[in-house]
């Protein structure tokens, strides 16, 4: 007796075609729902921009450009320039770089890789990445009533067996450009550690690999192969840092000094265009306010300047690495 196999059953072709159909859909409709929102933070920026602009316009009309290079700030003439709280900013700013980058990257490497067991590693990572959790105020009130006492003696001591050099030239004061300095330099390092570290780990391994099966040593392998393979995101997080200073705020209000003049020396009082923005405008009248607001802007400015300057790097390295 002959058996009879019964066919495969046919697939049904019209429940695959409008799956695909509902895949395609939910595909576009993501792509445009993220096109949407990326237009919107960028037309945000844009509106803020213009808004700014606009309330500024009779301190950009009148002053124009030397409200850039003068160092007169008198609410009762109403004359003003921020050449100082550029200074200020720049200077300040830098400090912190050349303190917090060091420090970072040391700690990045440090975490990243096999120089401690995993679970000491992972609590220390998190605990870094706590700080940045810390608010502004609150780490101005550490800098004064901790950082402030703690320093004079270092202050006292730069003063006295280097005054010969202009950055310490002077009587050192509490407030100054280089303890707003120090603090940004604490209030950054989160931000480096945690992107470097993330740039080295995410590294392939094969870089290790065939770094050490060449013969190259632990610390060989970090300055040679590992650091200038993520080099474009370090510089990435280093940037991010360099516009987290420039734009705080509290701190800076708390432990600049605030005080409109230029020196030499940065154990000196100084200011920052974001202290006097926070320091001045709840009793500014109108057209103190128009200054400030110009201010404003010309930190926006800055701080774009920065993030394109990121960007080309980053890019330029990047390219450098394929």
């Amino acid at each position: 007796m002959a058996v009879t196999s019964t066919p495969p059953e046919s697939p049904d072709l019209a429940a695959i075609e409008a799956r695909k159909n509902l895949r395609y859909y939910l595909d576009q409709s993501f792509y445009y729902l993220t096109m949407v929102f990326a237009l919107a933070v960028a037309v945000a920026l844009l509106w803020i921009v213009i808004q700014i602009g606009l309330a500024a316009i009779p301190a950009i009309t009148r002053f124009g450009l030397r409200f850039l290079a003068s160092t007169t700030w008198d609410p009762v003439q109403n004359i003003y320039g921020i050449l100082p709280q550029i200074y200020g900013t720049l200077v300040s700013a830098l400090i912190a770089l050349l303190v917090a980058v060091p420090l970072g990257l040391g700690i990045a490497v440090f975490l990243s890789e096999d120089f401690l067991p995993t679970y000491i590693r992972t609590p220390i990572a998190f605990a870094i990445e706590l700080l940045a959790a810390i608010p502004s105020v609150v780490i101005g009130l550490w800098g004064i009533f901790v950082l402030i006492p703690f320093l004079r003696p270092f202050y006292n001591f730069l003063h006295e067996y280097l005054g010969w050099i202009p950055l310490f030239g002077t009587s050192p004061r509490g407030n100054s450009i280089l303890t707003l300095g120090l603090v940004l330099a604490f209030m950054i390092l989160p931000l480096i550690t945690s992107i470097s570290r993330q740039t080295l780990v995410s590294l392939p391994p094969y870089l290790r690999q065939g770094a050490m099966a060449l013969g190259a040593t632990r610390w060989e392998t970090i300055l040679r192969v590992l650091i200038p393979a993520g080099f474009s995101g370090i510089v990435g997080s280093i940037m991010l840092a360099l516009g987290r200073a420039m734009g705080e705020t509290m701190a800076a209000a708390m432990l600049v000094g605030n005080t409109n003049r230029i020196s030499l020396s940065i154990l000196e009082p100084g200011s920052t265009i974001a202290s006097l923005i926070a320091s001045q405008f709840g009793e500014a009248g109108r057209e103190q306010v128009a200054a400030l607001l110009y201010a404003g802007l010309v930190l926006m400015i800055l701080t774009l300047l920065v993030n394109i300057l990121a960007e080309i790097i980053i890019k330029k390295f990047q390219n450098v690495e394929r």
